[in-house]
């Protein structure tokens, strides 16, 4: 009884909220009222929780289910998650309220915090050539990263293939916008076009370089990165430069 009388009362806010909404142009928030809840992928304590809130916390509600006092809300990284209806109160923001809550914009908080791997598809500039690469990661920490490479450099005498391992230090994992570097190792094998004039060589590759981790809604990140190569063998070396960009995740 008293968990439906509590959902009636929210039933209530929320239309009292909604009509406000209506009438001043305001925006719907639910704000946690335990100490902590769970915020899951459906409407149902089956589906999976994606997210935390505590007491405090508020989140836009985009819709309320006819069943089960769920609500559909807007977590601060654009994702959607439902949360228990017993567990948060309904109100109305509008633009000239003071320290109010805030709807999710372009960019979001990272999702270093709580992830376990990553994968970036990035393209560019290898040696004044396309260059397109695949960078899969295992978060270690919120602020270190392994991660493999394996690139494809396309260039008018030969057809370069750059793989290796690097680690990734993310100076500041909780930022929207936040500086990286990377530093790393592997090889290169390099096969010629015409291989009756050059023959196929294998190279070392020492890696290191830097740029910009960008976090958007849904998790997606937009990766900017410069690095310096040194490609050695037993008798020569010399130094190659890549530029590029690409999106990617974490999950």
């Amino acid at each position: 009884m008293r968990r439906f009388l509590r959902a009636c009362g929210l039933a209530l806010a929320l239309l009292a909220a909604s009509k406000h909404a209506r009438a001043e142009d305001a925006d719907v928030f639910a704000r946690v009222t335990v100490a902590e809840t769970e915020l899951r992928a459906g409407p149902g304590v089956s589906y999976r929780v994606i997210h935390r809130g505590h007491r405090g916390d508020t989140f836009l509600i985009q819709t309320r289910e006819t069943s089960g006092y769920w609500l559909e809300v807007l977590l601060p990284d654009g994702r959607t998650a439902y949360v228990l209806g017993d567990t948060v109160e309904a109100m109305a923001v509008d633009e000239d309220t003071p320290n109010g809550p805030s709807k999710p914009g372009l960019f979001a908080p990272p999702a270093l915090e709580d992830a376990h791997g990553g994968l970036a598809l990035m393209g560019g500039v290898w040696n004044k050539s396309g260059y397109s690469e695949v960078r899969p990661a295992l978060v270690i920490a919120p602020a270190i990263a392994f991660e493999p490479y394996l690139g494809l450099a396309l260039q008018s005498d030969s057809r370069r293939l750059i793989y290796g391992g690097a680690f990734a230090l993310n100076l500041a994992p909780d930022w929207a916008i936040a500086p990286f570097f990377v530093l790393g190792a592997g090889g290169m094998h390099e096969k010629p076009k015409e291989e009756n004039i050059r023959q196929t060589r294998d190279w070392f590759n020492a890696r290191v370089g830097g740029g910009l981790l960008i976090s958007l809604r849904f998790r997606l990140l937009l990766r900017l990165e410069v690095s310096d190569f040194v490609l050695y063998t037993e008798d020569r070396y010399k130094n190659v430069q890549s530029y590029v960009g690409g999106l990617g995740s974490y999950f």
